[in-house]
């Protein structure tokens, strides 16, 4: 039986040399993160529903551009976004097509969780499959997906043969998708600069891509026509799709919605629709038009947005963040907590906000506070294992394999206890998820 001095030198040991991300460190735990086998099931059964959540917002999307659902649900959706991106998104021949990655960002509550948002380009995919193969090699816990479910699910969206193309913006994951594709039997994933990636499939015989980039960023990768057009000739197959409506982040409000009630009842299921509601946050599209006299925002109970300006900051448990087609849109970079802003700069972030709505509009969402846990880690400056009192964000991986969401792992990141927005950081512990033995 290995020590847990043992199994953090293994870990070390097993680091790829070019590591995982780049410029990016985290603490180490000798133990996955464990949680219940009921939390177990909830996550396996999630991916089901997240799938058919994708699929609805999908067919909602094509209902409103064909006048079978209000026009504003695209005209919203579409935002900020090229004419002949939007155009392209909405060809019939791509009407099906789906994200074959899913990945919730789930924080753990004392009620169970809540979804801070949904990743359909995410990151964390070659680092959860080291994290997966090298706790698996201890002996001592199953890691949920097993040792190597993040690769054989990769493999398995993509076919016998891959190339995945990373941009410069995402160049921090550039090495643990080079690693990914190096433990990958038989040399069939192959990662590639974005911008520089020449299309070379036929229709007998279509590339299969993997975009590792954002649509805000397309202008950015001279490539991205060819590509585009391979992808439309039929010469190449593309994950995730040219599709940036599906990427944005008011999806929650338009879940709550009641005039759409019917809508995701009707497409989900009753249980499904029931279920999420337990764990999609409430949300709003901060819109700045005004409201009829006699109308409020409903769960804010307000007759315009500018009224948020004068919230306390008890009433300030609410998080304000960009919806998507901006560089500011991923890795927390636009998120503002309520209770944490100044008055000024609260009134501040409200009024740019609602001043970008006909290009970026934003979202409200209610916060969730995470309950506390605790993970052992090893302090690097002092030797010793210490115990973080911490809060989780946890990653669980779907691959969309025969239109089924299959969960492949799930990677846990265990930040202090004073951090309230949860992501990885240095002071952060990174592990896989396990279920416990009862």
């Amino acid at each position: 039986m290995l020590t847990a001095l043992d199994r953090i030198a293994a870990i070390r040991a097993a680091l790829p040399p070019e590591g995982l991300f780049a410029d990016k460190d985290w603490l180490l735990s000798p133990e996955p993160f464990l949680i219940d086998a009921k939390l177990g099931e909830q996550l396996e059964k999630l991916g089901h529903r997240l799938n058919l959540f994708n699929r609805a917002c999908n067919e909602l999307y094509q209902r409103s551009v064909s006048g079978k659902q209000p026009a504003w649900i695209a005209d919203t959706l579409d935002r900020g976004k090229p004419p002949e991106l939007v155009e392209y998104s909405r060809r019939k021949q791509f009407r099906a097509d789906l994200p074959s990655v899913i990945r919730p960002d789930l924080v753990l509550t004392e009620e169970g969780f809540t979804i801070a948002e949904l990743d359909t380009v995410p990151g964390g995919i070659g680092l959860t499959q080291w994290l997966n193969a090298t706790y698996a090699g201890f002996g001592t816990h199953d890691v949920m997906g097993g040792a190597n479910g993040m690769v054989e699910g990769f493999r398995a969206i993509l076919g016998e043969r891959a190339d995945i193309l990373v941009s410069k913006e995402a160049a921090t994951y550039r090495p643990e998708m080079a690693y990914l594709a190096r433990v990958a039997d038989g040399g069939t994933l192959h990662v590639h600069e974005a911008e520089t990636f020449t299309p070379s499939g036929t229709p007998a015989a279509p590339q299969s891509l993997y975009r590792f980039f954002e649509h805000f960023d397309l202008p950015n990768i001279p490539s991205a026509p060819a590509i585009m057009q391979a992808v439309a000739d039929g010469t190449a197959r593309i994950t995730p799709p040219f599709k940036p409506y599906l990427e944005e982040k008011l999806w929650f409000a338009l879940f709550w919605m009641r005039p759409l009630r019917e809508f995701w009842r009707r497409e989900l299921s009753e249980r499904h629709f029931l279920e999420l509601q337990k764990v999609i946050p409430y949300t709003w599209i901060l819109d700045p038009q005004p409201l009829p006299q006699h109308a409020v925002i409903p769960g804010l109970e307000i007759q315009s947005f500018e009224e948020l300006k004068t919230f306390s900051q008890k009433q300030r448990e609410l998080i304000l963040k960009i919806s998507g087609f901006h560089e500011t849109a991923w890795g927390s970079r636009s998120v503002v907590l309520g209770s944490d802003a100044s008055q000024t700069e609260w009134q501040t972030a409200i009024t740019e906000a609602l001043g970008e709505f006909p290009q970026h509009p934003h979202i409200l969402q209610r916060f969730h506070k995470g309950r506390l846990v605790d993970q052992r880690f090893l302090n690097h400056t002092t030797g010793e294992f210490e115990t973080m009192h911490g809060r989780v964000r946890l990653c669980p991986y779907y691959f969309v394999i025969d239109g089924e969401a299959e969960l492949r792992g799930a990677l846990a990141t265990v930040c202090p206890a004073d951090k309230k927005l949860l992501h990885g950081m240095k002071d952060a512990i990174m592990v896989p998820t396990a279920v416990a033995a009862e």
